[in-house]
């Protein structure tokens, strides 16, 4: 299925040179195209150039690359012809397409009044990430997540780029959703701001987030938090890629409501969170009740550590 949808991102004429690279759809994690520059792709972490017969590289092959009006084919192609359909997403930088996927978008920004993004135009270049829905990632730390009377410990993700945190965290939202031998199931609304998480496309989440999981796609985090509080009611919010001061106080203020919190941040470990300035706080009114620390060692991505609210390992 994620072979076909692979080869679907691309316009009819330019499939057959994507087919290598769609038959490695389980291992793909990126494919950058670039005006004037080969076609690379991310596989496994590991680089590797497309040729113009499809081939992969190591090094990039002689051919001047990707042409404007090819990769504007692609742009439309992955706005169903409608690009207009898609100037929201576009002005925030991304697009979310069928499958959960990921399109990141760089070009010539338009400022209005207050410069204040407006659009972007001359499209140039495309980060296409692909979504890997891997279920059960996160089965060996749920005991640590649930408390001993069922309910769930405040947890933050810590890891740094590309260690699997938003993996991680929308395995627990499944699993909180659904239930577990370790509590009943709650609903869980999630601020998808980037959409990540549940990668919702036309409003459909593309990823299983659990049959009682909210989604607000496409929102800041901090708007995002309050508005579900206030319709939902949730039991447990969940959000990616905490970044700054208003950040926490939405989450302090959605505690104070009685939500559970579940969230992610980047960084090496507890020691290296402690220094960012809106985190020294948290840390030492004990927001959180687990931290959870992801690594990557020899190029797998593990578990590092779970510790609770002092900071000392479970």
């Amino acid at each position: 299925m994620k072979q076909e949808e692979i080869m679907h991102m691309f316009p009819q004429p330019m499939r057959s040179k994507w087919k290598k690279v769609a038959q490695m759809a389980d291992r793909l994690q990126e494919i950058r195209l670039r005006v004037k520059v080969p076609a690379a792709v991310l596989i496994d972490g590991r680089e590797l150039f497309v040729d113009e017969k499809g081939s992969l590289l190591d090094r990039p092959p002689e051919e001047c690359g990707c042409k404007p009006e090819e990769l504007e084919a692609v742009l439309k192609h992955l706005c169903q012809y409608s690009i207009y359909a898609f100037a929201d997403e576009i002005r925030r930088g991304f697009l979310t397409i069928q499958g959960g996927h990921r399109v990141g978008l760089a070009g010539q920004v338009i400022l209005e009044e207050k410069n204040q993004i407006r659009n972007l135009k001359y499209i140039r270049y495309l980060n296409i990430r692909i979504a890997h829905e891997i279920k059960g990632v996160s089965d060996s730390v749920l005991p640590y997540v649930y408390d001993r009377q069922g309910g769930v410990y405040n947890t933050l993700l810590v890891s740094p780029t590309g260690c699997g945190k938003t993996t991680m965290l929308r395995d627990i939202i499944r699993h909180l959703s659904n239930g577990t031998v370790y509590g009943q199931g709650m609903n869980v609304s999630v601020v998808d701001e980037r959409s990540e998480i549940a990668g919702s496309y036309m409003g459909i989440a593309q990823n299983d987030v659990g049959i009682r999981t909210d989604i607000l796609d496409g929102c800041p985090k901090q708007e995002g938090m309050m508005m579900l509080i206030r319709a939902m009611a949730p039991q447990v919010l969940a959000v990616d890629e905490l970044g700054n001061e208003g950040d926490i106080r939405a989450l302090q203020m959605a505690s104070s409501c009685g939500c559970k919190l579940i969230a992610t941040i980047h960084g090496s470990g507890l020691e290296e969170i402690k220094t960012k300035k809106y985190m020294s706080g948290v840390m030492e009114e004990k927001l959180f009740g687990r931290y959870l620390v992801l690594t990557r060692r020899s190029g797998r991505c593990e578990v590092e550590g779970i510790y609770d609210g002092d900071g000392l390992r479970c």
